[in-house]
């Protein structure tokens, strides 16, 4: 199936629109949106791409991965000029979301990569790589979900969103 991501952009909704219909982890996105902050490098990598950048997010507001790094994508898009980001349910748009599964599930949170003109240049997520791989070393062995999710937390406040900005920087050139 070819996607058509000038009309996936029509009908996605801009980021302050979904939060303010957000009701699961509603403080989690609320901090997370309120710590989002776009370090130096991240400003002048993203600013330098030719053709802009279209963040098109396939989203729930009950992910934890979501709520840890969507608003910094947000972010990015506030503050670089020829960036920005839309937001889609991944539940309503099954269609989009099973193209990009993770080892055979619809895992979020999802980033299409886009030009300007819609073109695409790649996709991120579910998590960054270091943090997947940790969650593939422990899951179903070693410790329970609960503590999982408490250093999956843990990692994501440390990191700041920047291991997920370096990996989207080297996807899009």
């Amino acid at each position: 199936m070819t996607l058509d991501f000038a009309v996936l952009w029509d009908q996605a909704e801009p980021f302050d629109r979904f939060l303010g219909r957000i009701m699961k982890l509603q403080s989690l996105w609320e901090g997370s949106t309120r710590a989002a902050v776009i370090p130096e490098w991240a400003q002048l990598r993203f600013s330098q791409l030719p053709h802009g950048l279209r963040l098109l997010v396939l989203n729930a507001d009950w992910c934890l991965d979501s709520a840890s790094t969507v608003p910094t994508l947000a972010r990015l898009a506030e503050v670089v000029p020829g960036v920005e980001m839309r937001v889609l349910d991944r539940d309503q748009y099954p269609q989009v979301m099973d193209q990009y599964l993770t080892e055979g599930t619809r895992s979020i949170p999802l980033a299409i990569l886009l030009d300007r003109d819609f073109r695409q240049l790649g996709h991120w997520g579910p998590r960054p790589k270091e943090l997947q791989a940790f969650v593939r070393a422990h899951l179903d062995r070693d410790m329970s979900k609960e503590a999982i999710h408490l250093e999956i937390r843990k990692w994501y406040v440390g990191d700041r969103g920047n291991a997920m900005l370096r990996e989207i920087g080297e996807i899009v050139g």
